[in-house]
């Protein structure tokens, strides 16, 4: 891997990670693109690294909002904010459970499988076009709870389990937590915020087990991506993130999912045809 490589990579994770179309997908197609042999624990440590630094991006773009979700939490204020918290610790116990259990077979995903890559967008775009027009199809009308309800503690197991399953390369982790939030009820900004700031907890868990390792020598071919191509990757998947994540805020607000849908269609039917 050259800077350029890294460079491109960082900018397709800080724009993935935010629009509904699967970072862990396109990272694997572009791998494949650009002739990397990163795979299992060398592309696992690098995808972390990018992960870590549109988490960054999530906290800059929202910071008012996460400012005031630490205030409240580490002084036990127990008003909305410090409620909003324990709902995102909730969602964040079915990506932990995979994390610890399934860790390796998650690995064995981010091989350059591309067929798997193109069946889990097949599996976004499919959710996506349900979550546009699920109001139509579930008979709700315009003064519906998605307009407006709040994320609930059931919820948030529930769009946690999606953030677990999500984990697939291919099946976006924020179109599936956002859809799920939409089609059980939820606000859609609301929903997009939440699925913003839930994933903070995991990534900066695996980015820092995976420091651990680094650091002792422990990781398999840890030497195989230079520091300066990690700096690179790191820094334009945080500059890039900033402005999807504004954008993706946007866009949710305005339904304009069913263009994603259409995306990862037909990028899942150039992968399988690859």
């Amino acid at each position: 891997m050259d800077w350029l490589d890294a460079l491109i990579l960082g900018i397709v994770q800080g724009l993935a990670e935010y629009l509904p179309i699967s970072s862990s997908g396109h990272l694997v197609i572009f791998r494949e693109i650009l002739g990397l042999e990163l795979q299992g624990e060398d592309a696992l440590q690098f995808d972390i690294i990018l992960h870590a630094a549109t988490v960054l991006s999530t906290v800059v773009v929202l910071w008012p909002m996460f400012y005031g979700l630490c205030k409240s939490f580490f002084t036990f204020k127990k008003d909305y904010n410090f409620w909003y918290v324990m709902k995102i610790l909730v969602s964040c116990i079915p990506v932990a459970i995979v994390g610890f259990f399934f860790k390796d077979l998650v690995e064995g995903m981010f091989t350059g499988n591309l067929v798997i890559v193109g069946i889990c967008l097949l599996a976004t775009a499919c959710l996506l076009s349900f979550a546009h027009f699920s109001d139509r199809l579930l008979g709700r009308n315009g003064t519906a709870a998605g307009k407006g309800r709040d994320i609930t503690f059931a919820d948030a197991i529930t769009i946690g389990v999606a953030q677990a399953v999500a984990v697939l390369p291919g099946l976006s982790r924020s179109g599936t937590t956002i859809a799920t939030g939409i089609l059980i009820g939820d606000s859609k900004e609301k929903v997009a915020s939440f699925s913003f700031l839930m994933v903070i907890i995991p990534i900066l868990g695996e980015a820092l087990l995976s420091l651990k390792d680094i650091i002792a020598g422990e990781a398999a071919g840890g030497a195989a991506v230079p520091a300066s191509c990690l700096a690179i990757g790191f820094f334009s998947a945080f500059i890039v993130g900033c402005a999807a994540c504004k954008w993706m805020l946007s866009l949710v607000k305005k339904g304009k999912l069913i263009w994603f849908a259409v995306y990862c269609l037909v990028v899942a039917v150039i992968c399988l045809l690859w």
